[in-house]
């Protein structure tokens, strides 16, 4: 069984007008079978009171395939996999986009975190990641003043 694209735009259709609308409703990523919306993986970035955490939404790859580290008041994440091209018999793709390698992520630290106490952890695609704040930087309680 193959899946085609189908239009029913017009019952007629002469072979120029296919011709057209093929190559005017194909992305390039289609041609070259790829897909090049984005280049990394979505962050959120949360501020609580006493840290921050960043989770990046990458499914499928391995824990031992990140890489974070603090370098010159940057974070940079980073992750690399390799696909093995395995033939299954009796399996024939018809499109395969199963083709993510590699990305990298950078952030600017500000100098409110304490770069010595950072914490990763991934569970169910997400890599989250806390930086704790200094003590200098944690909002405290408002100080009540005396008046004389």
């Amino acid at each position: 069984m193959n899946l085609v694209r189908w239009n029913n735009a017009s019952p007629v259709r002469s072979p120029l007008s296919t011709i057209f609308d093929d190559f005017f409703n194909t992305s390039i990523g289609d041609i070259v079978g790829a897909d090049f919306t984005t280049d990394h993986p979505s962050v959120n970035i949360v501020e609580e009171d006493d840290k921050f955490i960043i989770e990046v939404a990458a499914p499928g790859i391995n824990k031992t395939d990140f890489n974070v580290e603090v370098d010159k008041g940057q974070l940079i994440i980073s992750a690399e996999s390799s696909i093995e091209n395995e033939d299954e018999e009796g399996g024939k793709f018809t499109r395969r986009e199963f083709n993510y390698n590699s990305f990298t992520r950078s952030f600017h630290l500000p100098k409110t975190v304490n770069k010595e106490s950072i914490d990763a952890s991934y569970e169910d695609g997400i890599l989250s990641i806390e930086l704790l704040k200094t003590e200098e930087a944690k909002e405290k309680a408002p100080t009540v003043i005396d008046i004389k």
